[in-house]
């Protein structure tokens, strides 16, 4: 992969997970649970996520993170699919083939 490439994918991970746009999102049933206003603020504060490195993002692509929220270990992922999000994506870097997925999950649901 290339650097342009690595890059296309943290800028298109970092647009899907700052504003929900450019692909799907997912909650767990463990997030809902806390209930919507939690929710909102979970959305809130994946969107401004900077807490990347080695240890969780070795690929520099921003598709993984991890935080506590109020008592609660909570992880973000964003996985590639092609279009009919029955396959992975066979190029991450291009959006005509991949649709990505932010799952928003609790870590005891990973």
């Amino acid at each position: 992969m290339s650097v342009t490439d690595k890059d296309r994918i943290r800028a298109l991970n970092d647009d899907l997970r700052k504003t929900l746009l450019g692909g799907g999102a997912v909650i767990t049933a463990g997030i809902a649970e806390l209930g919507p206003e939690a929710v909102e603020r979970l959305v809130k504060t994946i969107a401004v996520f900077d807490d990347f490195c080695h240890a969780n993002d070795p690929h520099e692509e921003h598709d993984f993170g991890a935080f506590e929220f109020e008592g609660v270990r909570v992880f973000f992922k964003i996985d590639y699919y092609d279009k009919t999000l029955t396959h992975h994506s066979s190029n991450p870097a291009d959006p005509s083939v991949t649709e990505r997925v932010i799952t928003l999950m609790r870590a005891d649901e990973y």
